[in-house]
């Protein structure tokens, strides 16, 4: 099979190992990025496809005659016109569950940051304050326990799951939002979405964006949750009025957030979060999914996937 991997990089390549991709594909040719303008010819005589972010659309798979197989490092497919390879009957497969892990630490390791303001401790303690204190210890910011506060889940697939376990073993009441427009059953356990932002103490977000989610949390959402709660999006930047969330936090509407995504990666054009300078607001560059471990588990997981799809056996295939 021709293989090309279109954007290596986009994984942080350098210290991951390829070589359970080159065992199944010999010959694979490894790009670091791919323009979208080089895209069509870069994939025009491969028969197996592999890339993270890169997106494929009919117009540049088109001509790729003898394409068979897509094969992401990711489990979102929106990059992928996946109408088109229907109709062409190309295979397409994503991975799952490859970085649950490291997106429960990013969670719990940001929450613990804020719930314990390590950000504000730190800035005095080198400002020179604790050195000027005349008590042993400082109590200047707020310190809570994970104990007494109620973590409220959106989105309860795998990643919500491993979310709600560790924030239980921190003896974290969980409750769960059922999705809007849901009646569900109601011994199911989950509870009505504005019923969990007045009852939470937390937020973490962990559901697909689409049009039914865009915009979930906007400032009547902000309104509506208690004044010293937290908000965590570690999912779709789409999920969040940034401009809103700014606004709120400002406002002291809501406590603090950890955003490690924002509807517009890289944020080439701004974003209200990025303006926001108070010790309330963390901001990463969307790396809750990225532990070196997580990193290679992708790597090693689309392996898997090829190797199922030449057994001609179904793995992880959404078309």
């Amino acid at each position: 099979m021709k293989a090309v991997f279109l954007d290596f990089a986009t994984l942080g390549g350098g210290d991951l190992d390829p070589s359970s991709l080159q065992q199944r594909l010999p010959g694979l040719e490894i790009f670091e990025d791919t323009p979208a303008a080089k895209t069509a010819d870069r994939i025009r005589a491969a028969e197996c496809v592999l890339l993270n972010k890169v997106r494929l659309n009919a117009e540049n798979m088109a001509a790729a005659n003898a394409l068979r197989f897509i094969g992401l490092t990711a489990t979102g497919t929106d990059n992928v016109d996946l109408e088109f390879a229907r109709e062409r009957g190309i295979a397409v497969c994503n991975i799952r569950a490859y970085c649950t892990q490291s997106v429960v630490e990013h969670v719990i390791g940001t929450l613990l940051g804020l719930t314990h303001s390590l950000r504000p401790y730190n800035d005095a303690v080198r400002r020179g304050t604790w050195q000027k204190a005349e008590a042993f210890c400082m109590l200047d910011f707020p310190l809570r326990e994970l104990s007494a506060m109620t973590l409220g889940i959106v989105g309860y697939g795998v990643l919500g799951k491993g979310v709600a376990q560790a924030a239980e073993f921190f003896g974290m009441h969980v409750i769960i939002a059922r999705r809007r427009g849901d009646a569900g059953s109601m011994n199911d356990g989950r509870v009505d979405f504005e019923e969990l932002l007045q009852r939470a103490d937390v937020i973490s977000l962990h559901c697909p964006l689409n049009e039914a989610t865009r915009n979930l949390m906007g400032a009547k959402e902000f309104q509506a949750m208690k004044p010293d709660s937290i908000l965590i999006n570690t999912a779709r930047g789409g999920l969040v009025d940034s401009a809103a969330l700014a606004a709120a936090l400002a406002a002291g509407e809501i406590a603090a957030a950890a955003i490690d995504v924002l509807p517009q990666e890289p944020p080439v054009d701004g974003d209200p979060l990025l303006d926001y300078s108070a010790n309330n607001l963390i901001v990463t560059p969307h790396i809750a999914w990225a532990t070196f471990e997580a990193r290679q588990k992708a790597i090693d997981e689309l392996a898997k996937n090829i190797a199922a799809y030449q057994r001609d056996e179904q793995r992880n295939r959404i078309v």
